[in-house]
């Protein structure tokens, strides 16, 4: 047994000389921690032990040992990337895919997904108990729309998912059957921009002269459908609509609203322009603009927005107030972009039939409402709703075409004709009125671009 004094100069030694020893595979190394103080050390657990002043202790263990290691150790790993180096390395490219192959698998997947969609949608409407009126469920529609809307929150954007959907719709109702629409023309109007958003492309959409016509062909079965312009949130109502909605008993069988965006398109430079031609509501909800910016030139009414883009692409001079999509079909130039007076301008548009849409919960009636033509007949009405706590959107009067003396009133109010609270409101509307006609109940539709 060693005394302090040689135990601290032994393992001394043996650090000062980075002896470590191995007694039976087990390694032992030897410290001596180093001396703050001439004549004092400390022992493990902190009790301190004297030692003569003169002794001289060599350098601690911990200064040799680390280089030791770190020799140790710095050969292991040159050892493992020798073995590395040794074995062949797999090349990079065939584990990873260009990004034209993977564009290529990706086209191939969405061909397939695609085809199963229509296929299955197929599979949906013959399951149903009407299949006619599942071909156009506008809930379906909706919650498509709701499910882009949750989740496009890529590179595409919602109304660019939509538009890739629209035709995909299109042509699986097409596979169903063959549905014609009347809507007022020609082609690429804003009513006829309208019915592609809602019918799709594939439809057999069919452009007429005048709304009374849209409203004639549904009524003799020539179409499936009509789609005529209702009310603007620049000009109100479209009083040729509503007048022909008194003549013939047809219904309203769903919406579409569409953001409404007006440019001035021209083949000359603005200065040179003499002539703006366009329909009289595209003139009307853009006369501001045109009183400040082309005051020089002569407004000019005509049938509609795509024929004023012709004689704008005939006619020298001429600019036309059209959409984009009416300068891209006669390659016309946008002179200059939306120059509607009002940026939240939106036309709704009334799709016509012969047939009530079911309830979905976010619903629309519309009706036709004569009333005695006496002090307090119209505030009675309105009370009804007030009672019977429905929102009353929209209302319109317009003379009647009797020789009587009065009005008819064109009414707009949340909910279905199937609700609780809507049955009760025209059970209490019906005492008093000499008239009422149940236009239509359908679902409330969101605008779109």
């Amino acid at each position: 047994m060693l005394s302090q004094y040689g135990s601290l100069r032994f393992g001394a030694v043996l650090a000062g000389l980075g002896v470590v020893l191995s007694i039976r595979g087990v390694r032992f190394g030897f410290r001596v921690p180093p001396v703050s103080s001439p004549g004092s050390t400390c022992k493990p657990g902190g009790a301190s032990v004297q030692a003569k002043s003169h002794l001289r202790l060599l350098p601690p263990y911990s200064t040799r040992q680390p280089a030791v290691m770190a020799k140790k150790k710095a050969s292991r790993p040159a050892k493992k990337k020798a073995a590395r180096r040794s074995s062949p390395a797999e090349p990079k490219s065939k584990s990873r895919k260009t990004p034209q192959q993977r564009l290529t698998e990706i086209d191939t997947q969405l061909v397939g997904l695609l085809n199963e969609r229509v296929n299955v949608y197929l599979e949906n409407i013959l399951e149903a108990e009407s299949p006619k009126e599942a071909v156009f469920d506008i809930q379906e529609d909706q919650k498509l729309w709701a499910l882009l809307d949750a989740e496009g929150d890529g590179p595409l954007t919602v109304p660019e998912l939509k538009s890739v959907f629209r035709p995909l719709l299109s042509a699986g109702r097409q596979r169903v059957r063959s549905d014609r629409v009347a809507y007022l023309g020609p082609a690429y109007s804003f009513t006829h921009l309208a019915a592609i958003n809602r019918f799709g492309e594939s439809s057999d959409l069919v452009p007429v002269s005048t709304i009374a016509t849209v409203f004639e062909e549904v009524n003799r079965g020539h179409v499936d459908y009509g789609l005529v312009p209702i009310e603007n949130s620049t000009d109100g109502r479209i009083v040729d609509t509503l007048d022909m909605f008194t003549r013939l008993p047809l219904r309203i069988c769903g919406e579409v609203q569409l953001h409404v965006h007006h440019n001035l398109l021209a083949r000359c430079d603005r200065s040179e322009i003499t002539e703006i031609y366009s329909k009289p509501q595209a003139l009307s909800q853009c006369r501001d603009w045109l009183a400040k910016n082309m005051s020089h030139a002569r407004l000019i009414e005509v049938t509609s927005t795509s024929t004023a883009a012709q004689l704008a692409r005939d006619k020298p001079g001429a600019a036309a107030v059209a959409s984009q999509q009416a300068a891209s079909q006669y390659g016309i130039q946008i002179v200059a972009e939306c120059i509607e007076d009002n940026r939240n301008n939106i036309t709704r548009f009334a799709i016509i039939g012969d047939s009530i849409a079911s309830a979905t919960g976010h619903d629309r009636t519309a009706l036709l409402l004569q009333i005695p033509h006496k002090p307090g007949s119209l505030s009675d009405s309105l009370q009804v709703f007030k009672k019977c706590k429905v929102n009353l959107t929209w209302i319109e009067s317009f003379p009647l075409r009797t020789p009587e003396t009065g009005y008819l009133f064109f009414l707009d109010f949340e909910g279905h004709v199937s609700d609780a609270k809507i049955k009760r409101t025209l059970k209490e509307l019906e005492k008093l009125a000499d008239r009422l006609e149940i236009l239509g109940s359908y679902p409330r539709s969101e605008p779109l671009n």
